[in-house]
């Protein structure tokens, strides 16, 4: 579904590409939605959960640390309920082997509590291909069944954010398709899976309204509303804990939650498609406002030369040592994301390792 989509507005980011002027917001996804080779996301998942799932393995086998003669053999110990890691790579320092990227001293010592974020899932390619392997994991460490896994893998590790509205619902079908493929078709746990790009139509007057005269709640409903009105420009680089009042915000969101909750009961139609968008954005605030242990995604392409002055300006206060790229912009940000001691696994240019502007970087 993810090529498709892509191919079919592959006419429609040539011609804004052939346009000298900026991309307006409402041709940001077309201009930087590209979609990941397998390879490319099973290489990088390998090499993160599986790199942390060996460290544990060799830890437990010492001698298999020393005396395995190949990457084969090694790869061949660490296969779990059936997964095998392919694209795992090990080196030999001295005597002992260890995974290529290190072990991940700082992520959790149980699948159970890791949390994996793509906060540019397009199509939900890496959400999908992480599914099955964090389903493994619980399933050896947990003794679940294989429909109770799956169900927690959802429920406890995978999150995902996107700016276009189309590709979230690309991205929940496909991991719900790829959930069924697993475990047979039935109800599923609700996914965290957000659209970071939903615009608030509503004038303010109308959005907070939903707090219900509650002042700490409609107070925290101005900040959600100044927060997202550059969601469509902006998605997932929208980060709440650094907007003024943030900490505010942050305390009060379990509160605006129940109360959107209670605003989607409305039989009013217009409230009601209202209280459906704020919930939405409320969702998606949720994950913005988290942190993760492993961040893995292709980031969208877009020279500063192309962006609009919106974004432009948003950039450069908020990433001054990346702003030169959107891509280079979003590897700070994806960083933002991570919990101390985590990770992040990223397509991206290769630019900002070496020219001078983002030295800072």
């Amino acid at each position: 579904l993810g090529w498709l989509y892509q191919f079919y507005i592959s006419e429609k980011k040539d011609q804004v590409m052939a346009r000298k002027s900026a991309v307006p917001t409402e041709d940001i996804p077309a201009v930087t939605q590209l979609f990941t080779e397998d390879y490319m996301v099973l290489f990088l998942l390998h090499n993160t959960l599986g790199a942390w799932w060996a460290g544990k393995v060799l830890a437990a086998k010492p001698d298999l640390a020393r005396s395995a003669g190949s990457e084969d053999e090694l790869r061949a110990a660490c296969a779990v309920q059936g997964l095998e890691w392919s694209y795992l790579r090990f080196v030999r320092e001295g005597e002992v082997w260890r995974p290529a990227a290190g072990t991940f001293h700082g992520w959790p010592t149980a699948a159970k509590d890791l949390t994996v974020l793509d906060p540019c899932m397009g199509s939900g390619h890496f959400l999908a291909f992480a599914l099955p392997m964090l389903v493994a994991l619980r399933r050896e460490e947990e003794k679940l069944s294989l429909a109770e896994a799956v169900d927690a893998v959802l429920r406890d590790n995978l999150f995902g954010l996107e700016l276009d509205p189309r590709c979230t619902q690309i991205a929940a079908f496909n991991v719900g398709l790829t959930a069924w493929k697993l475990a047979g078709h039935r109800q599923l746990p609700p996914l965290n899976l957000a659209c970071a790009g939903l615009a608030i139509n509503a004038p303010v007057a109308a959005w907070t309204a939903l707090a219900a005269g509650d002042a700490l709640a409609e107070n925290a409903m101005k900040q959600l509303y100044e927060v997202f009105r550059q969601a469509p420009t902006l998605g997932s680089l929208i980060d709440p804990t650094r907007v003024g009042g943030g900490e505010l915000f942050v305390a009060s969101f379990d509160k605006i939650r129940g109360l959107l909750s209670s605003a989607l009961a409305s039989e009013e139609s217009d409230e009601s498609e209202l209280a459906v968008v704020a919930q939405g954005v409320a969702r998606s605030a949720q994950l913005l406002m988290r942190q993760y242990n492993l961040v893995a995604t292709n980031v969208p392409y877009l020279g500063r030369g192309k962006q609009a002055a919106e974004l432009q300006r948003f950039c450069e206060t908020n990433y001054p040592a990346s702003q030169a790229d959107l891509a280079a912009v979003f590897v700070e940000r994806c960083l933002r994301y991570l919990k101390d001691g985590s990770s992040t696994a990223i397509v991206t240019k290769d630019e900002w390792f070496a020219l001078v502007s983002y030295e800072t970087l």
